[in-house]
């Protein structure tokens, strides 16, 4: 029997909901008989569907973040959005996690403004499994942080590391800084200092891994800055999309090539499920109080009910508690930086 877990979620988030949440929701709560729902949204979707699910609590909330938005005054205007009362209800002790699909930059917001920042951490960062055939490779940081000091990314491989050995269950893996050549003086000013940081502090840091190195699965970890991680997760992501697309087209073009693709057919679905980014539900924002999971605004019931369980699992693996007693007393040991305000991912 595993151990019980409550958590938020967000009824209003992503491009399909409520429906594909709720559904997902109900998917994940059947398959985990120790999980429990608190379902933040209006009362006529979350009401409803509390009263027919057993182990689901309906949070009532008037108030909704749009995509639109800018996070953090939204944030603190719309104090009963979906998504404050989500972060707040963990901050409270209500829930120990939560998890939306809405709004990546008020979902940041909310987690830094409101669970708050694990004592030590300097910017919890957005963290996600790339999408590869070979094997789960994790990047860090993808969007949480765009502008970066060169010591925030050593907090990055710290934070990425704990989640890859806990979450994705790989023993010391192999953490590179994500750069333009393999060799130790490569890259920018800004590079060059992080390489340095890294190599110093980072024990499973093996130096610079290259963009070709990714999709290979030829290292477990890529630290970077948060503009130069999402360009390279939606190019990615937008290169795996048009060649399945374009595939398709050539399968289809004939009934020679349909007939091709009828023997290959299992191969090719078990491909897609390898680099589908449904299969962890989303990226985990590291360095925050509690266990944060932010969701592709696209996501299915699939991908929601897979975000609630890998929420579950960073909860019950203890990777905020890990978090806080490795990052946090590294940090704690060394003097505070000087003029050094609280994060604001929404405002970046």
């Amino acid at each position: 029997m595993s151990e019980q877990v409550t958590l938020t979620v967000d009824a209003l988030g992503g491009d399909h909901a409520p429906d594909v949440v709720l559904d997902g929701v109900a998917a994940a709560l059947s398959e985990d008989a120790d999980l429990h729902i608190l379902l933040c949204g209006p009362a006529e979707s979350v009401e409803p569907f509390a009263a027919q699910h057993d182990r689901c609590k309906a949070v009532a909330t008037t108030e909704f973040i749009a995509m639109d938005e800018h996070p953090a005054n939204a944030v603190r205007k719309k104090k009963d959005s979906s998504i404050v009362v989500g972060c707040r209800l963990v901050k409270e002790g209500e829930a120990q996690g939560f998890f939306s699909a809405g709004s990546t930059g008020a979902c940041l917001a909310a987690a830094t403004l409101v669970m708050g920042r694990i004592k030590g951490v300097s910017r919890p960062a957005l963290c996600t499994v790339i999408p590869s055939p070979a094997k789960p490779v994790v990047m860090c940081d993808v969007g949480a942080n765009a502008d970066c000091k060169p010591e925030y990314l050593v907090q990055f491989a710290q934070m990425a590391t704990i989640y890859t050995e806990k979450i994705i269950g790989v023993e010391n893996p192999k953490a590179v800084l994500l750069n333009i050549g393999e060799e130790d003086t490569k890259g920018s000013a800004f590079a060059q200092e992080a390489f340095s940081l890294l190599k110093e502090q980072v024990p499973n840091f093996v130096g610079n891994g290259e963009g070709s190195d990714i999709l290979p699965g030829n290292y477990d970890i890529f630290v970077t800055d948060g503009f130069t991680g999402n360009v390279c997760l939606k190019t990615i992501e937008g290169t795996s999309k048009t060649l399945f697309k374009a595939l398709k087209g050539i399968f289809y073009s004939n009934v020679f090539t349909k007939l091709g693709a009828l023997a290959i057919k299992g191969g090719l679905k078990d491909l897609m499920a390898q680099v589908s980014p449904d299969t962890y539900g989303g990226a985990p924002l590291l360095g925050v109080k509690g266990a944060c999971i932010v969701g592709h605004g696209s996501s299915n019931a699939t991908a929601v009910k897979n975000g609630i369980h890998t929420t579950a699992r960073i909860v019950r693996t203890k990777v905020s508690e890990t978090i806080a007693e490795t990052v946090a007393c590294k940090s704690s040991s060394k003097q505070a930086e000087p003029g050094q305000g609280s994060a604001d991912a929404g405002d970046r």
